[in-house]
């Protein structure tokens, strides 16, 4: 068997859009399952050169200029693991595909220190990667609290940075599930609008061009089904900006149904769906958005996987309603 894979270095290009930006902010928007911390502290030890040179935090940066980035190995305390069942799709030596639950906060934070996906994993596996730090054990990416599916988890570290250089390369093709408000006229729909921190509402992106803040974001959009109020589209985002889906969808006129930042509310009652008047009876009480199929290359073989996770109960029992009603 061939050695276990060389712990390289992330290269990333600096696209026009980031003209003048400072790297540590550049960095935490590229590589957003990082810590600012762990990125800062990867500056000062001169393990983040621009061209071949060690720079600072502070560095503004100009198109075409070339990132390197290696991450050190960082030991803070590590998420309390907890006996939490997961849903596991897929596990060999080098990684772990967890299905998602809604509710559960993928790493530690503030107001979220317990329940996590972080703890469950410390819990579960014995070797995960330490790359993002141990509060983050094998976390390569992220799903918001209330969005469902898949996940990809990382147990050595060249495993964790094959799959964070492909992400970063954009050659992982991530396939979500959304219910979205209203009927979409176009059965196919490209959105390439740019996305930034929202003025006043810390939790919250939007649309925002020519900020400090604002990255590139592109999503493809196909309709799957339509029904009378609402339609299940598959979104395709080309890019992993916060909230992107979300964003995107509300832009287009068509917010992801119980969408409470995006779409003004959290929760549905079986009979609204059917048409009827508001009740207490609530089916769905979250975002109506799961991360339903993602395809990568293996970080060992570079063989190309394809996981999908079914689609959980409470979205299951809203197509029914919709598609009888």
């Amino acid at each position: 068997m061939a050695d276990e894979l060389s712990y390289e270095p992330v290269e990333v290009v600096v696209p026009d859009e980031a003209n003048k930006t400072r790297i540590d902010v550049f960095l935490a928007e590229q590589f957003d399952a990082y810590s600012r911390t762990l990125l800062r502290r990867a500056i000062t030890e001169q393990s983040v050169t621009v061209d071949g040179h060690p720079i600072k935090a502070s560095f503004k940066l100009r198109p075409g200029q070339r990132i390197s980035i290696r991450l050190p190995e960082i030991k803070p305390d590590g998420p309390e693991p907890e006996n939490i069942p997961l849903d596991i799709l897929f596990e060999d030596q080098f990684l772990v595909v967890v299905n998602k639950s809604a509710g559960m906060v993928v790493h530690p934070a503030r107001g979220n220190w317990k329940g996590t996906l972080a703890s469950a994993l410390s819990y579960h596996f014995d070797e995960l990667s330490q790359v993002a730090g141990t509060t983050r054990p094998g976390i390569v990416h992220r799903l918001d609290r209330d969005t469902t599916g898949v996940i990809m988890i990382a147990k050595t570290d060249a495993a964790h940075v094959s799959m964070m250089n492909q992400f970063a390369a954009r050659t992982v093709v991530k396939s979500y599930l959304a219910i979205v408000c209203g009927r979409p006229s176009r059965d196919a729909e490209a959105v390439d609008a740019p996305i930034g921190r929202h003025p006043y509402q810390r939790e919250k992106m939007m649309i925002r061009s020519n900020h400090s803040t604002s990255r590139t974001a592109k999503t493809v959009f196909h309709v799957k089904e339509r029904f009378g109020k609402h339609s299940l589209l598959m979104a395709q985002p080309k890019t992993g900006r916060t909230h992107q889906i979300r964003v995107h969808a509300a832009h287009i006129g068509h917010a992801v149904l119980c969408d409470r930042l995006y779409g003004g509310r959290n929760r549905i009652s079986r009979s609204e769906l059917s048409g009827g008047p508001s009740c207490d009876d609530y089916l769905l009480k979250r975002q109506a958005l799961h991360a339903w199929r993602l395809e990568i290359r293996h970080p060992r073989t570079d063989e190309l996987l394809t996981f999908e996770a079914p689609l959980p109960d409470d979205l299951n029992q809203t197509l029914q309603i919709l598609r009888e009603s």
